[in-house]
């Protein structure tokens, strides 16, 4: 494994940040970024961009040039090419993700299931695209997850549907076995998590013998993840396989929170947000020591972890490009993250979401609305964006 010359890390440092946008992507950014940092766009935006296109409305044209550009790959594989390689351009890897969800019928998840695989087919032998990922929710119906968590007894169709949520779920893990492509279950609501955990540990126990092809994710804003790491480790350890882990610190915290104060237990999430920052960059400490048995993933757009991550690296005398080791963003946001982290050898890679652009809808939502809830998120990237103009100007 190459040992790659070091040097300090700049987040600031948009001419790397940007390097692979034009001027007309850098503008257009610019404006996208403008009108998200907007709360009342963003809040109305959805229902009636929905109502819009549920009616036929013409506007898929202008969605497509706009927010669904920044955010996502393209419609189908094929149409990722061009992000694909303007990634790997500033050495960073792509995660090809088929954001379609909130499906219900066995057909879709047929099809899903199937698409899934065509993104282990793709990166096959292609070095830019370097880990591929599915949700369970994907392949299988929501309601019957939250059964299954809920210790409810399946009657018979749910019995016949869940062994084909199984062997679907099997299907794409032993495909990217056999072609040797990691791929990464995401986590979802914590009342369908449990069963998602154990699928996920199922397919690292058949899989991850020798090394990590399954990687399950643990959302650190729950105060119960880092020491669900930590055990699940052990039995990994005793049984003989590599954990994969992808951690993050979560996706869905005003939901849980509101779930949990309706139905009157417990929230799930940390307290507060130096709690989930200390678990998350605890997890990071835990997977560095023992990473012979660990392979992980940081997805995050914390800029203080990914200098934590750096440093332990550093600390442990590791390598940079450690293969058990990769740092993971959103297409569309943190570019100074990426590609500064790229640009000092270790591996990144950024989740490059595709799909029929009305079904991607909820995830480009997901996106806008987390760019005006994250505290300085909206400006922090606008702020780089003027940055990078203005030095582009006095070139």
């Amino acid at each position: 494994m190459e040992t790659l010359p070091k040097r300090s890390l700049n987040f600031d440092d948009t001419e790397i940040a940007f390097r692979n946008k034009s001027d007309t992507e850098l503008n257009a950014a610019y404006w996208l970024f403008k009108i998200i940092s907007s709360n009342f766009l963003t809040k109305v935006g959805p229902p009636i961009t929905n109502f819009f296109l549920n009616i036929g409305l013409p506007i898929k044209g202008i969605i497509k040039a706009t927010l669904f550009k920044h955010f996502c790959g393209g419609e189908t594989i094929a149409e990722c090419e061009h992000t694909i390689q303007q990634l790997a351009s500033g050495k960073v890897g792509t995660i090809l993700d088929y954001s379609v969800e909130g499906e219900e019928e066995e057909i879709v998840f047929d099809f899903t299931c199937e698409e899934i695989i065509r993104t282990i087919e793709r990166a096959t032998g292609d070095k830019r695209i370097p880990i591929t990922v599915f949700k369970v929710t994907g392949i299988g119906r929501f309601g019957l997850l939250e059964k299954l968590d809920a210790k409810k007894e399946l009657n018979a169709a749910e019995q016949t549907e869940f062994e084909k949520l199984k062997q679907r779920c099997e299907k794409i893990c032993r495909r990217a076995f056999d072609k040797n492509v990691p791929v990464m279950i995401d986590a979802e609501e914590t009342w369908i998590q449990d069963t998602i955990d154990e699928l996920a540990f199922d397919m690292m126990r058949l899989f991850n013998q020798k090394n990590c092809i399954v990687y399950n994710t643990y959302q650190l804003y729950r105060h119960d993840k880092l020491a669900d790491l930590k055990s699940d480790h052990l039995i990994a350890r005793e049984q003989g396989f590599v954990l994969g882990v992808k951690m993050v610190r979560g996706a869905y915290m005003e939901k849980e929170r509101k779930r949990a104060e309706e139905l009157g237990f417990p929230s799930p999430i940390q307290v507060d947000k130096a709690a989930c920052d200390r678990d998350y960059d605890a997890s990071l400490h835990y997977c560095m020591e023992h990473i012979n048995d660990i392979a992980f993933v940081c997805g995050t757009h914390n800029e203080n972890s990914c200098r934590v991550l750096a440093q332990f690296l550093d600390e442990y005398k590791i390598a940079h490009n450690h293969p058990h080791v990769y740092f993971a963003q959103l297409l569309g946001m943190s570019d100074n993250l990426s590609f500064n982290l790229s640009d000092a050898g270790y591996n990144v890679a950024k989740y490059v979401p595709y799909g029929p652009i009305k079904a991607v809808m909820p995830y480009l939502f997901r996106r806008a609305q987390e760019n005006t809830s994250i505290a300085g998120a909206t400006s922090r990237e606008l702020g780089l964006i003027i940055k990078e103009k203005q030095r582009r100007r006095l070139k």
